[in-house]
């Protein structure tokens, strides 16, 4: 049985194979965290051309917290999974801070091969539709962020919902 996440977003909809086989704990924290609509109306605030879209921080559905936009959280964390699957375009992986077991919401997916992740970060999926989705949301054009970093989109894309479904 296969778990999948819907990805709705305002350029499209993308679909993820979720990996609870070798990350059950945070596929659990993902899908709960969808289930309960926690993702529904967040940004994409972090694009990194050729490398990631970066999002699931609830403090950019509030355009007055912009400068806290990529600290925002659940208000829980959950234990790094470390695993052999390698980070490469259309993975879903946790973002964190420096402390490996810092992930909370929010995720990031990979543009490009990023195998200089794995076993850093917790990938817990693929992109199986919707390709062209995060190539238009990569695309995106991005100006400075606060870091110095180009990476803020000019213009946002937006989560407007997560469903989960299974199948065969």
């Amino acid at each position: 049985m296969k778990e999948l996440a819907v990805v709705k977003t305002s350029s499209g909809e993308m679909v993820i194979e979720l990996w609870s086989d070798v990350a059950p704990k945070t596929v659990e924290n993902f899908k709960n965290l969808a289930k309960e609509g926690f993702y529904d109306g967040t940004a994409f605030h972090r694009i990194v051309k050729g490398f990631m879209i970066q999002g699931g921080d609830p403090l950019t559905k509030d355009p007055a917290r912009e400068s806290d936009w990529g600290t925002g959280g659940p208000g829980r964390t959950i234990k790094a999974e470390f695993n052999d699957r390698s980070h490469q375009r259309g993975v879903i992986s946790m973002a964190r801070s420096q402390h490996p077991d810092s992930a909370g919401s929010q995720f990031f997916i990979c543009l490009g091969d990023a195998s200089f992740l794995d076993r850093k970060y917790t990938a817990f999926g693929q992109l199986t539709q919707g390709d062209d989705v995060l190539e238009r949301i990569g695309g995106s054009p991005v100006t400075m962020n606060n870091s110095g970093e180009r990476s803020k989109p000019v213009a946002l894309v937006r989560v407007e919902s997560i469903r989960l479904n299974e199948c065969d």
